[in-house]
């Protein structure tokens, strides 16, 4: 597996898919991917995740992470996420935070992720807001 930093276009058909299958792909662009950074994690040349940061002075947000669904619960994610957290100390960032499915929340709780909203909800799905400081 590679993981580099790939255009946000590239990005859009696999957020959709995955993220919001019934959605049209300009549903899964948000403000400002122009100026994000973009991961791509890549196995024989197929991407197969994709994860966004968005810095805004020291703290880093991240938007749109999925996984292909044939490549889940194979450590694809932990990976991506390890090689971000990674790449936002190199740039001294303090901290980095998301909006989380609840259904995810396990997954962003092994990287010392906690809980920093309440539930809250985003075209019907439930999500809370999870940081760590870096």
């Amino acid at each position: 597996m590679e993981i580099r930093t790939i255009s946000w276009e590239q990005t859009i058909p696999l957020r959709q898919r995955v993220l919001w299958p019934n959605k049209p792909p300009e549903f899964c662009q948000v403000e400002g991917d122009p100026e994000g950074i973009h991961f791509g994690a890549f196995i024989d040349d197929v991407l197969v995740c994709v994860a966004s940061v968005f810095l805004n002075q020291n703290k880093a947000r991240l938007r749109k992470f999925a996984t292909d669904e044939s490549y889940q619960n194979q450590g694809i994610g932990s990976k991506v996420l390890l090689h971000i957290i990674e790449f936002l100390k190199g740039l001294n960032a303090e901290s980095f935070w998301c909006d989380a499915r609840e259904a995810a929340l396990g997954f962003y709780m092994r990287f010392d992720m906690h809980k920093s909203s309440e539930r809250f909800f985003k075209s019907g799905v439930p999500y809370f807001k999870m940081e760590i400081s870096l």
